[in-house]
């Protein structure tokens, strides 16, 4: 009797018992071979969340007493990747900055889902110059095309969803969009490049939009899905007759987008990051710099809360600096002996061209260097100077030591993301003339093109 009473006092003590606390942890860590820099950077709703120095064995690690369940960027430049940290994940990420895209794996709890969405974001990227062949192609035949690239990816999702069913809905949302939205984006884009009369007898072209949803403020950081919309608005903004080509050159089709978004997405948030991007595009829209002041105050008339306010009147004054006469803003830069030199004293005396490249991107630093012989040959009273948008390293001075480039020509900056933003650096083919004052001649060229080229011819004349 004394036991039964003993057992049953032990089974009310258990049952007061607080309910055990669900997880509400997150680990993530990893390694980064042949890393670009000492740092990463975590982005939430593309705010700096973390920024996460590396050890010497190129590893860090961060612990969080509360997971951010939500999308983050994983950023160490030039590369990023998107993933997925929520309650409960242990996450660990190992990648090789020569090939990231291609070698970035993840292990631990919660890696599935992360090892499927990069594997997702591999896949739309090697598919990428396959398709960008088949744009002449009837839009009937594209569509199928699409349609069975997107069925292979929908069998996949199913797959991995049977033998994952407890994926949190958040995790099911971005799955399922990392190949959606990327399939849709590709037929948006044929209308938009052979023009609305390819389409126009196509009555199944845009069934795909039945099942998207142009308010989905879970993706509204997803690279993916903005694309989609972006080329979505653009499309719905395409005057008639009109080519995208000819239309996006005018500060007149932005606004017309800034109208749609106002029309067609509730969303607050989702309505300032497409906002944002659109006012991106037209500032960088450089043909149209007298209209731009303009065009910021319809930007702010629209995004009542202000939100990318101050990035954007900043985005415009460094553009104003990269205008022509104006005297290159300084850098700090490391020479091949690993000396610090400013910008000004390193640029002055002779007209300059300015070239960009990346330690993670040598194959571009090949075919760049092709470029700078063949101008150096045409144009002999024009310097030419290479950037390294990374720190130098042994493995760089190795290299151009045995591909016998002049190291007096060839420096590295040493703070990309202050050089990027003073410099406006969109893109690695970027190209600044200057000239022997260190002014600038030409702030927003592209060193691969041919018009670049013709400038070049003017001012060796």
């Amino acid at each position: 009797m004394r036991n039964k009473i003993i057992i049953g006092l032990g089974l009310l003590w258990w049952g007061c018992q607080p309910a055990p606390s669900p997880v509400e942890h997150a680990f993530l860590g990893g390694q980064i071979i042949n890393p670009a820099s000492e740092i990463i950077t975590l982005y939430a709703h593309d705010q700096p969340l973390n920024v996460l120095r590396m050890s010497d064995q190129n590893r860090f690690e961060k612990h969080f007493p509360q997971a951010p369940n939500t999308l983050l960027r994983f950023e160490h430049l030039p590369e990023t990747q998107t993933l997925l940290l929520e309650a409960g994940d242990s996450i660990w990420l190992r990648g090789n900055m020569s090939d990231f895209t291609g070698s970035v794996v993840f292990s631990g709890a919660g890696a599935a889902k992360n090892n499927f969405l990069a594997n997702q974001m591999l896949a739309h990227e090697k598919e990428r110059s396959f398709l960008a062949r088949k744009y002449p192609l009837s839009s009937g035949d594209f569509r199928h095309i699409i349609d069975s690239l997107r069925s292979e990816k929908a069998a996949l999702w199913e797959d991995f969803q049977q033998q994952h069913p407890a994926l949190s809905p958040l995790s099911e949302k971005v799955l399922q969009a990392a190949y959606q939205y990327p399939y849709a984006n590709r037929l948006e884009r044929y209308a938009l490049i052979r023009g609305k009369a390819a389409v126009a007898t196509d009555s199944a072209f845009f069934d795909y939009r039945k099942s998207l949803n142009f308010n989905e403020k879970e993706l509204a950081f997803y690279e993916p899905y903005i694309t989609y919309l972006m080329s979505y608005l653009s499309l719905e903004a395409l005057p008639e007759g009109s080519t995208f080509m000819q239309a996006k050159k005018t500060t007149d089709f932005n606004l017309q987008r800034l109208a749609l978004i106002a029309e067609k997405v509730q969303d607050s948030t989702l309505r300032n990051v497409l906002t944002r991007s659109v006012a991106y595009e037209e500032l960088l829209n450089f043909d149209n710099h007298n209209q731009h002041a303009a065009f910021l105050e319809a930007v702010f008339a629209l995004n009542a809360s202000g939100a990318n306010r101050d990035e954007l009147i900043n985005f415009h004054a460094d553009l104003n600096q990269m205008n022509s006469g104006t005297l290159l803003p300084i850098a700090d830069l490391q020479t091949h002996e690993n000396e610090k030199v400013a910008s000004s004293v390193a640029f002055f005396g002779q007209t300059t061209v300015l070239y960009f490249w990346s330690q993670t991107q040598m194959n571009h630093y090949k075919r760049i260097q092709s470029r700078v012989a063949n101008y150096q040959q045409r144009f002999p009273n024009i310097r030419f100077v290479g950037l390294c948008i990374q720190p130098y390293n042994d493995m760089v001075r190795d290299y151009q030591d045995i591909m016998q480039i002049d190291p007096k020509d060839q420096y590295a900056l040493l703070d990309f993301e202050k050089v990027s933003s003073n410099w406006v650096i969109t893109a690695l083919n970027k190209g600044i003339i200057l000239d022997k004052r260190g002014r600038i001649i030409d702030g927003f060229g592209d060193f691969m093109s041919d018009d670049f080229a013709a400038q070049l011819e003017k001012l060796e004349r």
